[in-house]
Protein backbone atom coordinates (compact mmCIF):
# COMPACT_ATOMS: atom_id res chain seq x y z
CA UNK A 1 0.00 0.00 0.00
CA UNK A 2 1.31 3.31 -0.85
CA UNK A 3 1.80 5.52 2.07
CA UNK A 4 1.15 9.31 1.03
CA UNK A 5 2.47 12.07 3.54
CA UNK A 6 1.51 15.81 4.11
CA UNK A 7 3.94 17.77 6.12
CA UNK A 8 2.29 21.12 7.87
CA UNK A 9 4.46 23.04 9.80
CA UNK A 10 2.94 24.90 12.96
CA UNK A 11 1.84 28.71 13.41
CA UNK A 12 2.00 31.50 16.45
CA UNK A 13 1.54 30.10 19.69
CA UNK A 14 4.46 27.08 19.65
CA UNK A 15 7.45 29.24 20.21
CA UNK A 16 9.41 28.36 23.02
CA UNK A 17 12.82 29.88 24.85
CA UNK A 18 15.13 26.32 23.63
CA UNK A 19 13.59 25.71 20.84
CA UNK A 20 15.84 24.28 18.16
CA UNK A 21 19.02 24.38 19.97
CA UNK A 22 19.29 20.62 19.92
CA UNK A 23 18.96 20.68 15.91
CA UNK A 24 21.59 22.99 15.80
CA UNK A 25 24.18 20.77 17.95
CA UNK A 26 23.19 17.78 15.78
CA UNK A 27 22.81 18.77 12.34
CA UNK A 28 25.09 21.14 10.09
CA UNK A 29 21.83 21.29 7.84
CA UNK A 30 19.95 22.96 10.34
CA UNK A 31 22.93 25.16 11.66
CA UNK A 32 22.91 26.20 7.63
CA UNK A 33 19.29 27.41 8.25
CA UNK A 34 20.20 29.15 11.40
CA UNK A 35 22.82 31.07 9.68
CA UNK A 36 21.41 31.89 6.78
CA UNK A 37 18.28 33.67 8.45
CA UNK A 38 20.60 35.37 10.86
CA UNK A 39 22.48 36.68 8.20
CA UNK A 40 19.45 37.75 6.53
CA UNK A 41 17.62 39.32 9.18
CA UNK A 42 20.81 41.38 10.66
CA UNK A 43 20.71 40.26 14.29
CA UNK A 44 21.02 36.51 15.66
CA UNK A 45 17.70 34.78 15.70
CA UNK A 46 18.94 31.82 16.37
CA UNK A 47 20.31 32.93 20.46
CA UNK A 48 16.76 34.94 20.66
CA UNK A 49 15.39 31.22 19.89
CA UNK A 50 17.53 29.04 21.90
CA UNK A 51 18.08 31.71 25.36
CA UNK A 52 15.45 34.46 25.23
CA UNK A 53 14.15 36.29 26.82
CA UNK A 54 10.48 34.62 26.63
CA UNK A 55 9.02 38.17 26.15
CA UNK A 56 10.95 39.49 23.50
CA UNK A 57 11.00 35.93 21.98
CA UNK A 58 7.11 36.05 22.30
CA UNK A 59 6.40 39.30 20.82
CA UNK A 60 4.72 38.97 17.08
CA UNK A 61 7.76 40.54 15.42
CA UNK A 62 9.73 37.64 16.57
CA UNK A 63 8.05 35.04 17.22
CA UNK A 64 6.75 34.40 13.75
CA UNK A 65 10.29 34.38 11.91
CA UNK A 66 11.34 32.12 14.78
CA UNK A 67 8.77 29.62 14.26
CA UNK A 68 9.51 29.33 10.66
CA UNK A 69 13.61 28.99 11.12
CA UNK A 70 13.01 26.48 13.93
CA UNK A 71 10.68 24.25 11.27
CA UNK A 72 12.84 25.19 8.61
CA UNK A 73 15.98 23.84 10.69
CA UNK A 74 13.96 20.31 11.68
CA UNK A 75 13.03 19.57 8.07
CA UNK A 76 16.70 20.42 6.65
CA UNK A 77 18.28 18.17 9.66
CA UNK A 78 15.27 15.36 8.34
CA UNK A 79 15.74 15.47 5.03
CA UNK A 80 19.85 15.28 6.16
CA UNK A 81 19.11 12.49 8.08
CA UNK A 82 17.34 10.70 5.72
CA UNK A 83 19.91 10.85 2.69
CA UNK A 84 23.50 11.60 2.92
CA UNK A 85 23.36 13.94 -0.37
CA UNK A 86 22.86 17.56 -0.63
CA UNK A 87 18.85 16.97 -1.46
CA UNK A 88 16.73 19.51 -2.45
CA UNK A 89 13.98 20.98 0.09
CA UNK A 90 11.69 17.99 -1.50
CA UNK A 91 13.83 14.89 -1.60
CA UNK A 92 14.42 12.02 -0.85
CA UNK A 93 11.21 12.33 1.41
CA UNK A 94 8.76 14.01 -0.96
CA UNK A 95 5.56 14.40 0.59
CA UNK A 96 2.19 14.30 -1.23
CA UNK A 97 1.24 17.82 0.01
CA UNK A 98 2.10 20.74 2.12
CA UNK A 99 0.42 22.75 4.36
CA UNK A 100 1.03 25.40 7.23
CA UNK A 101 -1.07 26.81 9.91
CA UNK A 102 -1.22 30.84 9.53
CA UNK A 103 2.34 31.99 9.21
CA UNK A 104 3.38 28.31 8.94
CA UNK A 105 2.28 28.43 5.60
CA UNK A 106 5.46 30.21 4.77
CA UNK A 107 7.52 27.57 5.85
CA UNK A 108 5.12 25.45 3.71
CA UNK A 109 6.12 27.44 0.76
CA UNK A 110 9.72 26.70 1.08
CA UNK A 111 8.90 23.44 1.51
CA UNK A 112 7.30 23.09 -1.42
CA UNK A 113 10.28 25.05 -3.67
CA UNK A 114 7.78 28.44 -4.06
CA UNK A 115 10.15 31.07 -1.87
CA UNK A 116 13.95 31.03 -0.63
CA UNK A 117 15.13 30.93 2.74
CA UNK A 118 15.67 34.43 3.40
CA UNK A 119 13.02 35.84 1.32
CA UNK A 120 10.83 33.97 3.58
CA UNK A 121 12.28 35.54 7.01
CA UNK A 122 12.13 38.93 5.67
CA UNK A 123 8.92 38.67 4.23
CA UNK A 124 7.56 36.75 7.82
CA UNK A 125 9.45 39.46 9.82
CA UNK A 126 7.58 42.38 8.15
CA UNK A 127 4.04 40.31 8.14
CA UNK A 128 4.77 40.10 12.08
CA UNK A 129 5.84 44.29 12.25
CA UNK A 130 2.60 44.97 10.84
CA UNK A 131 0.27 42.20 12.48
CA UNK A 132 1.74 43.68 15.83
CA UNK A 133 1.31 47.43 14.76
CA UNK A 134 -2.22 46.63 14.16
CA UNK A 135 -3.03 45.01 17.49
CA UNK A 136 -1.38 48.27 19.36
CA UNK A 137 -3.78 50.58 16.57
CA UNK A 138 -6.91 48.59 17.65
CA UNK A 139 -7.01 47.23 21.05
CA UNK A 140 -8.10 43.68 20.36
CA UNK A 141 -7.44 39.38 21.01
CA UNK A 142 -8.36 36.15 20.58
CA UNK A 143 -10.16 33.32 22.50
CA UNK A 144 -10.21 29.65 22.47
CA UNK A 145 -13.99 28.36 22.86
CA UNK A 146 -14.11 24.14 23.81
CA UNK A 147 -17.07 22.75 23.42
CA UNK A 148 -19.22 24.66 21.15
CA UNK A 149 -20.21 23.97 17.39
CA UNK A 150 -18.84 26.40 14.96
CA UNK A 151 -22.95 27.26 13.65
CA UNK A 152 -23.26 28.56 17.26
CA UNK A 153 -20.53 30.35 17.62
CA UNK A 154 -20.59 32.29 14.53
CA UNK A 155 -24.46 33.54 15.95
CA UNK A 156 -22.31 34.24 18.66
CA UNK A 157 -19.72 36.37 17.08
CA UNK A 158 -22.24 38.38 14.77
CA UNK A 159 -24.53 39.24 18.32
CA UNK A 160 -21.34 40.15 19.98
CA UNK A 161 -19.86 42.55 17.03
CA UNK A 162 -23.48 43.98 16.67
CA UNK A 163 -23.99 45.06 20.17
CA UNK A 164 -20.52 45.86 19.98
CA UNK A 165 -21.12 48.60 17.25
CA UNK A 166 -23.87 49.63 18.53
CA UNK A 167 -22.25 50.87 21.98
CA UNK A 168 -19.63 52.75 19.32
CA UNK A 169 -20.35 56.66 20.12
CA UNK A 170 -19.16 57.51 16.43
CA UNK A 171 -18.42 55.89 13.38
CA UNK A 172 -15.66 53.71 13.23
CA UNK A 173 -12.08 55.01 12.47
CA UNK A 174 -10.50 51.36 12.16
CA UNK A 175 -12.03 48.37 10.01
CA UNK A 176 -11.74 46.21 13.29
CA UNK A 177 -13.80 47.90 15.73
CA UNK A 178 -16.67 45.88 17.15
CA UNK A 179 -15.90 43.60 15.26
CA UNK A 180 -15.36 40.01 16.37
CA UNK A 181 -15.15 36.73 14.25
CA UNK A 182 -14.13 33.05 13.84
CA UNK A 183 -10.26 33.41 13.41
CA UNK A 184 -9.48 29.52 13.28
CA UNK A 185 -11.30 26.31 12.42
CA UNK A 186 -8.75 24.07 14.17
CA UNK A 187 -10.22 20.84 15.12
CA UNK A 188 -14.28 19.58 16.14
CA UNK A 189 -15.18 21.29 19.30
CA UNK A 190 -11.85 23.62 19.25
CA UNK A 191 -12.53 27.02 17.70
CA UNK A 192 -11.00 30.45 18.19
CA UNK A 193 -12.12 33.88 17.86
CA UNK A 194 -10.75 36.82 17.36
CA UNK A 195 -11.65 40.54 17.66
CA UNK A 196 -11.23 44.31 18.80
CA UNK A 197 -11.80 43.90 22.39
CA UNK A 198 -15.19 44.93 23.99
CA UNK A 199 -16.48 42.57 20.59
CA UNK A 200 -14.19 39.89 21.75
CA UNK A 201 -15.88 40.00 25.95
CA UNK A 202 -19.34 39.77 24.28
CA UNK A 203 -18.54 37.14 22.33
CA UNK A 204 -16.79 35.34 25.26
CA UNK A 205 -19.52 36.14 27.92
CA UNK A 206 -21.70 34.77 25.05
CA UNK A 207 -20.27 31.68 24.17
CA UNK A 208 -20.27 31.07 27.96
CA UNK A 209 -24.13 31.45 28.22
CA UNK A 210 -24.86 29.60 25.17
CA UNK A 211 -22.88 26.66 26.43
CA UNK A 212 -19.10 26.40 25.52
CA UNK A 213 -17.97 24.11 28.07
CA UNK A 214 -15.25 26.86 28.45
CA UNK A 215 -13.44 30.13 26.27
CA UNK A 216 -9.61 30.69 27.30
CA UNK A 217 -8.22 34.31 26.23
CA UNK A 218 -4.91 33.50 24.37
CA UNK A 219 -1.58 35.27 24.82
CA UNK A 220 -0.94 37.14 21.92
CA UNK A 221 -0.38 40.82 20.68
CA UNK A 222 -3.62 41.38 18.52
CA UNK A 223 -7.16 40.00 16.89
CA UNK A 224 -5.14 37.86 13.92
CA UNK A 225 -7.30 35.96 11.04
CA UNK A 226 -9.90 39.19 11.46
CA UNK A 227 -10.78 42.56 10.27
CA UNK A 228 -9.02 44.05 12.52
CA UNK A 229 -5.79 43.04 10.62
CA UNK A 230 -7.14 43.92 7.51
CA UNK A 231 -5.03 47.61 6.69
CA UNK A 232 -2.05 44.66 7.76
CA UNK A 233 -3.41 42.44 4.85
CA UNK A 234 -3.95 45.49 2.04
CA UNK A 235 0.40 46.69 3.29
CA UNK A 236 1.30 42.77 3.03
CA UNK A 237 -0.23 43.09 -0.51
CA UNK A 238 1.81 46.32 -1.70
CA UNK A 239 5.11 44.17 0.51
CA UNK A 240 4.26 40.58 -1.64
CA UNK A 241 3.98 42.60 -4.63
CA UNK A 242 7.61 43.07 -5.38
CA UNK A 243 8.46 39.09 -3.42
CA UNK A 244 10.27 36.51 -5.00
CA UNK A 245 8.13 33.62 -5.38
CA UNK A 246 7.49 30.91 -8.03
CA UNK A 247 5.45 27.91 -9.09
CA UNK A 248 5.17 24.97 -6.37
CA UNK A 249 6.76 21.91 -6.85
CA UNK A 250 4.75 20.41 -4.35
CA UNK A 251 1.00 21.50 -3.85
CA UNK A 252 0.59 23.60 -0.84
CA UNK A 253 -3.30 23.65 0.76
CA UNK A 254 -4.53 27.23 1.06
CA UNK A 255 -5.54 28.77 4.48
CA UNK A 256 -8.52 30.71 3.02
CA UNK A 257 -9.84 27.67 0.70
CA UNK A 258 -8.69 24.75 1.87
CA UNK A 259 -7.70 23.84 -2.10
CA UNK A 260 -4.49 23.08 -3.00
CA UNK A 261 -2.37 25.90 -5.00
CA UNK A 262 0.86 25.55 -7.13
CA UNK A 263 1.35 28.66 -9.00
CA UNK A 264 3.46 32.03 -8.00
CA UNK A 265 0.54 34.25 -8.66
CA UNK A 266 -1.72 32.51 -6.68
CA UNK A 267 0.42 32.41 -3.62
CA UNK A 268 0.01 36.87 -3.48
CA UNK A 269 -3.22 37.45 -2.35
CA UNK A 270 -3.43 34.34 -0.56
CA UNK A 271 -0.67 35.34 1.89
CA UNK A 272 -1.64 38.74 2.17
CA UNK A 273 -5.25 38.45 3.03
CA UNK A 274 -4.90 35.47 4.88
CA UNK A 275 -3.59 37.71 7.65
CA UNK A 276 -6.92 38.83 8.30
CA UNK A 277 -9.20 35.69 7.06
CA UNK A 278 -10.26 32.57 8.78
CA UNK A 279 -7.67 29.47 9.25
CA UNK A 280 -9.87 26.78 7.36
CA UNK A 281 -7.62 24.21 9.25
CA UNK A 282 -10.02 21.38 9.14
CA UNK A 283 -11.29 21.77 6.01
CA UNK A 284 -7.78 21.48 4.95
CA UNK A 285 -6.94 18.06 6.71
CA UNK A 286 -10.22 16.64 5.53
CA UNK A 287 -9.44 17.94 1.97
CA UNK A 288 -5.94 16.18 2.74
CA UNK A 289 -7.46 12.91 4.15
CA UNK A 290 -10.13 12.70 0.70
CA UNK A 291 -6.81 13.21 -1.57
CA UNK A 292 -5.46 10.00 -0.29
CA UNK A 293 -2.89 11.23 2.54
CA UNK A 294 -2.21 8.62 5.24
CA UNK A 295 0.42 9.69 6.71
CA UNK A 296 0.71 13.71 8.28
CA UNK A 297 4.50 14.64 9.82
CA UNK A 298 3.98 18.03 11.92
CA UNK A 299 7.79 19.92 11.53
CA UNK A 300 8.69 22.39 13.80
CA UNK A 301 8.01 23.20 17.50
CA UNK A 302 5.19 21.85 19.78
CA UNK A 303 2.58 19.52 18.93
CA UNK A 304 -0.43 21.38 18.14
CA UNK A 305 -1.23 20.44 14.92
CA UNK A 306 -0.67 16.97 15.59
CA UNK A 307 -3.35 16.73 18.40
CA UNK A 308 -5.59 18.76 15.93
CA UNK A 309 -5.25 16.02 13.28
CA UNK A 310 -5.93 13.62 15.50
CA UNK A 311 -9.36 15.05 16.52
CA UNK A 312 -10.18 16.11 12.70
CA UNK A 313 -9.06 12.80 10.71
CA UNK A 314 -9.09 9.60 13.55
CA UNK A 315 -7.24 6.78 12.16
CA UNK A 316 -4.34 8.20 9.72
CA UNK A 317 -0.63 7.79 10.94
CA UNK A 318 0.58 11.02 12.88
CA UNK A 319 4.17 11.89 13.44
CA UNK A 320 5.66 15.19 14.69
CA UNK A 321 9.48 16.54 15.06
CA UNK A 322 9.80 19.17 17.09
CA UNK A 323 13.42 17.97 18.87
CA UNK A 324 16.25 15.52 17.89
CA UNK A 325 14.17 12.61 19.81
CA UNK A 326 11.59 13.07 17.63
CA UNK A 327 13.24 13.40 14.44
CA UNK A 328 15.51 9.85 15.39
CA UNK A 329 12.33 8.12 15.77
CA UNK A 330 10.52 9.90 12.92
CA UNK A 331 13.63 8.60 10.64
CA UNK A 332 13.27 5.28 11.95
CA UNK A 333 9.76 4.58 11.35
CA UNK A 334 9.87 6.01 7.59
CA UNK A 335 12.90 4.20 6.65
CA UNK A 336 10.87 0.84 8.44
CA UNK A 337 7.82 2.00 6.33
CA UNK A 338 10.22 1.96 2.83
CA UNK A 339 8.52 5.44 2.00
CA UNK A 340 11.53 7.42 1.15
CA UNK A 341 11.44 8.27 -2.82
Amino acid sequence: MTTQVAFLFPGQGSQAVGMGADVFEASAAARRVFEAVDEALGFSLSTLCFQGPEDTLRATINAQPAIVTVSLAFLAAFQEALSAHDSAWSSPLAPAYTAGHSVGEYTALVASGAMELKDAALLVRERGRLMEHEGTVCPSGMAAVIGMDAEVLQEVCQQASEQAQAELASAPGHPGLGKVVIANYNAPGQIVISGEKRALELASDLARTRGAKRVIPLSVSGAFHSPVMQPAADQMVQVLATANLHDATIPLISNITAAPLLHAESFRPELAQQVATSVQWVRSIEYLVAAGVTMFIEIGPGQALTGMIKRIARGTRTLNIGTVADLEKAVALVRELNIVL
